[in-house]
């Protein structure tokens, strides 16, 4: 599941406007959800607090294999609406497959004017984490340059001391910081990085095909009945799917190493159901899914994955890898299983079940769905490696719980190379 951390940034982000489904460095992220989920390892706490709607802090945990923490803090210039863990949807805190809205160009914040001059400032948050016993420090700050403008800075600090003997010998240094300019305008979405460590420069760009998201278009078409077809409308023909194309690139190149590398990528993605088009003429809902296809020319790598819900609670992902060069291979499938309770067991709470259910069928597209009737998500993956693993994620109580397992099944010495439990609270006011 998520930590709390990338739980407040994701908050941040949609309160701003900020669409990051639109970045190439998240071009796979609906087949990564079922098929690179991380698994807990050992015994990881997590206790979060959020005082007010600006301010967030949390403590870690770890007790096996070794006893390590950290504690972290969060600020935030805009507004953040942060559940309790008792009664947050459990798909904004677990990475899950989703069909993304249709891209759009985002919209900055309403300018505030007094006595003739603009007094509102840009939105920004920040964020530092301490790693004990290492000394390690983590720390983000992201603005808002612009509507269409974002700029981020990421950074991390380690104690020589801190470094094992042999990576001093050989001259290691953790400590690094990256630059990154993300410029977004729905068609087009451009990103500038640059590492500090190794000067290694790079820049990614992604291309949506079709046309954009309108704020004025209804949010059900279906609901109307028929209209007519506009000329830039995408349309399947001959009973195929209806969606969008987008394709993007990324180019870096490293000074220090004297190095460069390139990749290519390909995606289709079915346009966003609203879970209304069964009830008009226009026949049952075409399945949620997403393909993919990358390609780096310099290394022979080659990866393609396609990702669909084949029904209202399971999605199913495949993905195969091959590298040209040394004709390596491998192909991963995976799972991705939702629970829920029975109607007579969710609980109706007036006008926040009401505001769950808004909120889960704009996220989800899924009809008559609140957030209270999710029990927890079962994912399960396995390659032609050998390599098995399972995760179940849910709700105990006021508890987050994530509970894990990966096994090599070629090794009869050691088939389980890994199990692990992690705990999460949180809570405000």
């Amino acid at each position: 599941m998520h930590p709390f951390a990338p739980y407040v940034l994701h908050s941040y982000y949609r309160a701003t406007g900020w669409n990051e489904d639109n970045l190439f460095s998240n071009f796979t992220r609906s087949s990564n959800a079922i098929l690179d989920f991380a698994v807990p390892r050992g015994l990881h706490l997590s206790v979060s607090k959020s005082p007010n709607a600006f301010f967030n802090t949390s403590y870690t945990l770890n007790a096996l294999p070794s006893l390590s923490g950290s504690v972290g803090y969060i600020f935030s210039s805009h507004e953040l609406d942060i559940k309790n863990s008792s009664d947050v949807h459990l798909k904004d805190t677990v990475e899950h497959f989703r069909v993304y809205a249709q891209p759009r160009r985002p919209e900055g914040q309403e300018e505030v004017w007094l006595a003739g001059e603009r007094v509102d400032t840009r939105d920004y948050l920040l964020y530092g984490r301490l790693h004990l016993p290492t000394g390690r420090l983590d720390a983000l700050y992201s603005t808002r340059l612009s509507p269409t403008v974002q700029g981020l800075v990421a950074a991390i600090s380690d104690l020589p001391s801190s470094l094992a003997t042999e990576g001093r010998a050989r001259g290691d240094n953790v400590s690094n910081m990256m630059f990154s300019l993300q410029h977004d305008i729905g068609k087009w979405c451009t990103e500038y990085t640059w590492s500090a460590d190794d000067g290694m420069w790079g820049i990614r760009v992604l291309h949506n095909f079709g046309r954009l998201h309108s704020p004025a278009e209804p949010p059900d078409e279906s609901a109307a009945g028929p209209r007519p077809k506009r000329v830039d409308e995408e349309e399947a023909t001959g009973g195929g799917l209806k969606g969008r194309v987008s394709a993007g690139a990324e180019v870096y190149v490293s000074v220090k190493e004297k190095s460069a590398g390139v990749s290519l990528g390909v995606r289709f993605t079915t346009l966003p159901d609203t879970g209304l088009s069964s009830q008009t003429s226009r026949g049952p809902a075409q399945p949620p899914t997403t393909i993919t296809g990358l390609f780096n020319p310099m290394m022979g790598h080659l990866s393609a994955a396609y990702a669909a819900r084949v029904s209202r609670d399971l999605s199913l992902c495949s993905r195969f890898n091959f590298n040209v060069y040394s004709y390596d291979s491998e192909w991963t499938v995976g799972a991705e299983w939702w629970m829920r309770r029975s109607p007579s067991q969710v609980p109706l709470q007036g006008e926040r079940a009401r505001t769950d259910s808004v909120h889960a069928e704009k996220w989800d597209q899924q009809p008559s769905t609140t957030a209270s009737d999710t029990r927890g998500v079962i994912k399960a993956r396995m390659s032609t490696k050998n390599n098995v693993a399972l995760l179940w994620e849910g709700r105990l109580k006021q508890m987050l719980v994530g509970l894990g397992v990966v096994s090599d099944l070629s090794s009869r010495s050691k088939p389980i190379t890994a199990i692990g439990l992690e705990l999460s609270y949180f809570s405000t006011g």
